[in-house]
């Protein structure tokens, strides 16, 4: 059974400072972002696209490291989408963001595949819009990542768990159903540990497989509750073959009892666990091998 390797830690860092984006190499996250949306003031962009592509060719593993260009039909998404043909290194993840359609997740695969560039199509959710499409964006795309800050700011409500709970439910099921990575909002209360502590422990009950982040201090936390723990990746083979030797019929084991159901969640385990592990997991601090 094939499985998508998708990312546990996502790492954002603006492209204001070759330096301080080449710094961000050096930390633990699965996939590292050069943001050129909202980080990146309008006077600032173009400086930004070169400090992109600067970074790019020096990034140690490209395909571990994403993009986030602005919003689609927008002139800035224009030169964003340029700058990133003409670079000859390309990242191995594009960040979308304010989708509202999965029309737009075609039209940017299109555009980079005409110059050469088969990046995965990740989709910040944060428009009313991509909650209504939820499920057609979660087909067209490799994955969601929730945009708590504008969605809030639409909504008119405080990020708060009831306040994001609907959105995160919609992208867990529509992820599920599509086999599309689901990532969680980065936490903006960085004085308050203990709030990205319980984030995590209920993205995860709620199906969710990574969180972005913006500050390097909070990638421990989050690598240690959501990479592949290995320990349950073996009990998941050993459900596999206890299921498996009752002739896909009901076992016990340990005295527990399991059947088809608990073997099929098993065997979706053991194969995320070895995709993770074959793309991110020989790349730690930064992607280098």
């Amino acid at each position: 059974m094939s499985a998508r390797a998708i990312p546990r830690s996502i790492l954002y860092t603006p492209a204001l400072s070759l330096e301080r984006v080449v710094k961000a190499w050096s930390y633990d996250a699965d996939v590292h972002l050069i943001d050129l949306e909202d980080a990146v003031p309008p006077r600032e962009k173009a400086a930004a696209r070169v400090i992109c592509r600067a970074a790019l060719e020096q990034a140690p593993c490209p395909d571990n490291v994403a993009v986030r260009v602005n919003q689609l039909g927008t002139l800035a998404a224009v030169h964003d989408l340029v700058a990133l043909a003409e670079s000859p290194v390309k990242p191995g993840f594009v960040v979308m963001t304010m989708v509202e359609s999965p029309v737009e997740v075609d039209l940017l695969r299109a555009t980079l595949a005409e110059a050469g560039a088969h990046p995965q199509v990740y989709v910040t959710v944060e428009t009313v819009a991509a909650i209504r499409e939820m499920d057609a964006i979660a087909a067209a795309a490799d994955g969601l990542v929730l945009g708590s800050a504008d969605l809030a700011a639409t909504l008119g409500v405080e990020i708060t768990w009831a306040g994001m709970l609907a959105a995160r439910q919609a992208m867990a099921l529509a992820c599920a159903r599509h086999g599309s990575g689901c990532v969680d909002t980065a936490n903006f209360r960085l004085g308050a540990p203990e709030v990205l502590v319980e984030e995590i422990e209920r993205v995860r009950e709620l199906g969710f497989h990574g969180k972005a982040t913006v500050h390097p201090g909070e990638l421990a936390t989050i690598n240690a509750a959501l990479r592949p723990d290995q320990e349950r990746v073996r009990q998941a083979r050993r459900v596999t073959e206890a299921v498996g030797a009752a002739g896909g019929g009901i076992a016990v084991l340990d005295g527990n009892m399991v059947g088809p159901p608990f073997a099929r969640l098993a065997r979706a385990t053991v194969a995320q666990g070895d995709a993770w592990t074959e793309r991110f997991g020989n790349f730690g601090n930064g992607g280098r091998a």
